[in-house]
């Protein structure tokens, strides 16, 4: 048993990193709790001693000097003191050895399993001590099971999980990946405690910006805001209050390379980075470059900007599913409302109406016949008179008779145009 336990301790020191003393506290306390109905006498303030470089196990107790014993399990008679301690007296307390004779046998059955789960208390103290200040940081880690949708990432000498709801929906592990993770919380419940992994978590990004980007740690640029879709798309805004440091130079890096390195850790997915502005307008401009804003109006009590772009960047603006105004709206803090700009249609329509309007006036038209003219292009008298009578008819319902009289009052509307044109010009001198 001595040298078995020995290469325990050793063992246990060496390979999970917990002192020896702990360790002879634990199995002390171990064996104290599974051995103490093996003892007929002798128990008052028992407790088991273990040398830490031989392995002896001694079980000792603090007992009276009685004379006679009236209570075997309190006292030791004077007579067998006295060859323990020549000067004992009556009353006196005396640490006396009481292992059993069979005690290494009692010690090598019940032990080990007390010692077992008094290690594992150990383990998971030492786990929750070492990770408890470590929420928020990067671990690496190797994937070394599942459990259904759960990820068990072996970190070393402890194992974290990263729940389903916390895995990025477009990646797939297998097991021995080695895999980097964000360590969202270190909770320390019933069973023991549990570090929490994450890779789907707006902070991860963060963390990843602040490894990469020397100006971020040194805080030379500050991360203003991150909105992620993760395996997706994210977006991240900073801000540099020295003019000289452009922000989004820093971030990006020589031709690219710290974002790639960011962007490879995300396994590919999208990057933007943001210069952030105290004005939300501004702010949301840059954020949906390189769509073209048209207008932007803001309400202020409602927190909502009200946005047009061009018919050709309304997709570009909206993202696919609406991503890009979703994570605009959650980067910026505003509810965000893209609409098509339709100012170009509305002033050709209004320039239709109104030029139907004169032709109803000046051929004696219906409002429907001549919004009929103007929107096939024939949006003046000058237009309709240089026409086909089947061209007019063409849009009027293939009225031949009816489009010949219209185009007969066209031309003879040019021709009076014409000569009040050409008149000449009389002046009254004095």
């Amino acid at each position: 048993m001595n040298a078995e336990l020995i290469a325990t301790l050793d063992y246990l020191e060496r390979e999970k990193g917990i002192r020896r003393e702990v360790l002879v506290e634990a199995i002390s306390s171990a064996l104290l709790a599974a051995s103490k109905r093996s003892f007929t006498a002798g128990t008052r303030n028992l407790r088991i001693e273990i040398n830490p470089k031989n392995g002896n196990i001694r079980a000792m107790a603090k007992l009276i000097v009685a004379d006679p014993v009236r209570n075997s399990h309190d006292e030791i008679a004077i007579s067998r003191a006295r060859l323990l301690k020549l000067d004992v007296h009556l009353g006196e307390e005396l640490d006396v050895e009481v292992t059993p004779r069979d005690f290494g046998r009692i010690a090598a059955q019940t032990a080990r399993q007390a010692i077992t789960q008094r290690l594992r208390q150990l383990e998971k103290e030492m786990i929750y001590q070492e990770f408890k200040d470590r929420a928020g940081e990067i671990v690496s880690g190797t994937v070394r099971r599942f459990e259904r949708s759960d990820v068990i990432v072996d970190l070393g000498r402890f194992e974290a999980v990263m729940p389903g709801w916390e895995r990025v929906s477009t990646e797939e592990y297998s097991v021995g990946d080695r895999i980097r993770a964000y360590v969202v919380a270190v909770e320390n419940g019933s069973r023991g405690p549990e570090i929490i992994l994450s890779r789907s978590h707006p902070n991860f990004v963060r963390r990843l910006f602040e490894i990469e980007v020397s100006e971020i740690a040194d805080h030379t640029v500050e991360l203003r805001g991150i909105a992620r879709e993760a395996g997706y798309r994210t977006k991240v805004a900073v801000f540099s209050s020295d003019e000289k440091v452009d922000p989004v130079g820093a971030c990006v890096g020589m031709r690219g390379g710290r974002v790639k390195n960011i962007v490879r850790e995300l396994n590919n997915e999208k990057v933007d980075i943001i210069r952030w502005h105290p004005d939300p307008k501004e702010f949301v401009k840059e954020a949906l470059r390189p769509t073209v804003i048209k207008s932007i109006a803001m309400d202020e009590a409602k927190k909502e900007l009200r946005i047009t772009v061009a018919k050709e960047g309304l997709s570009l603006a909206i993202g696919k599913r609406g991503q890009n105004a979703r994570l605009t709206a959650r980067l910026t803090g505003w509810d965000i409302d893209i609409q098509e700009d339709k100012s170009r249609e509305e002033a050709l329509e209004s320039q239709k109406a109104q030029a139907a309007h004169s032709l109803a006036e000046s051929l004696c038209l219906s409002e429907e016949d001549a919004s009929f003219l103007a929107s096939a292009g024939m949006n003046s008298v000058e237009v309709v008179a240089m026409s086909d009578a089947e061209d007019i008819a063409g849009i009027l319902d293939g009225d031949m008779k009816r489009a010949a009289q219209i185009l007969a009052t066209a031309k003879s509307l040019q021709k009076d145009a014409l000569q009040q044109q050409n008149a000449p010009i009389f002046s009254v001198g004095t």
